[in-house]
């Protein structure tokens, strides 16, 4: 991920303690919905580094209906807000909602928060709309000094959508996770491997590639990483690559045999 430039870093060290005590006050008191609103345009300002003014607007109106918040730094809309009362647990409908909101103007991000808890989801708009979890972050328990929470915080903030931080961020979570890890332990290169290193340490065992990627896929890796809707796409992915190798390297063998054949015609002719 992004280094948390140093500005940003003194910036969430100093804010965050400050929230957090806030956060916990607004929780006893169980703030209402329109509340804790104005608490989290606040962590926006100060924790994230948006302009109160100019690029956060409440209200958000999308098609006749509105979403809580929206983060405006340019011309298009970076993400939205949809924010819920302190007190109120995070439901899977809290998040439908914000999400089709995103579809309709072609938004990317949608967080969903209480205040405390902020989900960070992805909208996908291919064949239908669809949501995943990018990661969560909890105010009371994150720590802005430790490295792998600043970066968490940085994914919302200005500067972080500047670089494109949080797309980055997706794509490398996309690529490095247990789904692709499990497609790839399952490929037929990775069995090849797994057969020759197996040779050497009892040179008379007699194994097949199919058989280590059956045994690879139904007793060593968990069935999860391999039957989930998740392990299906990463197979899906993985397998395209391949192909796409394949079909480069062939191309590449086509030309080759393609100069060759030609060289030994334009030979011939000076012979000739």
């Amino acid at each position: 991920m992004t280094t948390v430039p140093a500005v940003t870093q003194k910036r969430l060290s100093a804010a965050i303690p400050k929230f957090k005590k806030i956060l916990e006050n607004a929780k006893e008191r169980d703030v209402n919905e329109s509340d804790t609103v104005t608490i989290i345009t606040d962590m926006l300002e100060e924790i994230f580094g948006f302009d109160k003014y100019s690029e956060i607007t409440r209200e958000y109106a999308i098609q006749g209906t509105y979403c809580d918040l929206a983060i405006k730094t340019s011309k298009a809309v970076d993400y939205l807000i949809e924010v819920k009362a302190i007190g109120l647990s995070l439901k899977d409908n809290h998040l439908k909602q914000a999400v089709n909101y995103a579809s309709r103007e072609g938004i990317r991000w949608v967080v969903l928060t209480n205040g405390i808890d902020w989900q960070i989801h992805r909208v996908t708009l291919d064949k239908k709309v669809s949501s995943e979890e990018l990661c969560s972050i909890s105010m009371l328990e994150i720590n802005p000094k430790r490295k792998e929470d600043a970066e968490l915080l940085f994914l919302l903030c200005k500067r972080g959508l500047i670089k494109d931080n949080i797309d980055k961020f997706y794509a490398h979570k996309q690529s490095f996770n247990r789904y692709t890890l499990g497609a790839l332990l399952g490929t037929e290169s990775i069995a090849s491997v797994l057969r020759r290193e197996l040779k050497k340490i009892k040179p008379e065992i007699k194994v097949s590639v199919e058989e280590i990627q059956n045994m690879v896929r139904d007793e060593v890796i968990k069935r999860e990483v391999m039957d989930s809707d998740a392990a299906t796409d990463a197979q899906k992915h993985v397998s395209k690559f391949y192909r796409s190798q394949k079909r480069a390297k062939a191309a590449k063998v086509k030309e080759v045999n393609s100069e060759k054949t030609n060289g030994s015609s334009a030979g011939t002719e000076e012979l000739g």
